[in-house]
């Protein structure tokens, strides 16, 4: 017999209660939902053990893997991150005060400011990325090769379906 989570039941109380909702999709969308947070809190535990937090581990890694000189503008960190140009100034501010980016003026766009990282961030960033990656190979373990193309695959083809396919750059 296949082991039953936490969503099981809940789709079993829903059954009970209201035997006439199809509750296919709070199967799918609730165990999304779930290992969401449960990902969110290893990812967080990690990043804290390297001096950041979530957020700011988003904003080096994006300025590291955009290539020399690791630099971008702030509309490239806005579309990377997904949240409010708000948000990007106060981690772009909390990185600077660390000393791991520094902000430029744009040389085509006086009002424009570039974020680059510093050498003490792409170092970080560089030593940090190795545990990030055997921590995510750790939270999907129980995942054999085949299962994580399929899953890959799935997922995927939902981003796409929800507009997840404007390019970054730019």
């Amino acid at each position: 017999m296949q082991q039953r989570d936490t969503i099981d039941e809940i789709v079993e109380q829903w059954n009970k209660a209201r035997p006439d909702l199809d509750t296919d999709a709070i199967a799918v969308i609730g165990r999304l939902r779930r290992l969401n947070v449960r990902v969110d809190n290893e990812l967080r535990a990690y990043f804290t053990t390297c001096g950041l937090d979530s957020s700011e581990f988003d904003v080096l890694a994006t300025l590291r893997r955009s290539g020399e000189p690791y630099e971008l503008n702030a509309r490239a960190l806005l579309k990377a991150a997904m949240v409010t140009s708000g948000a990007i100034t106060n981690r772009v501010d909390r990185l600077e005060a660390k000393g791991l980016v520094e902000r430029n003026p744009c040389p085509n766009d006086r009002r424009a400011v570039l974020v680059r990282l510093t050498p003490a961030g792409k170092d970080l960033i560089d030593g940090a990325m190795q545990g990030h990656v055997d921590n995510e190979e750790r939270i999907l373990a129980a995942l054999d090769a085949e299962e994580r193309a399929q899953l890959k695959g799935l997922l995927r083809k939902l981003l796409i379906a929800h507009g997840d396919t404007e390019p970054l750059a730019g």
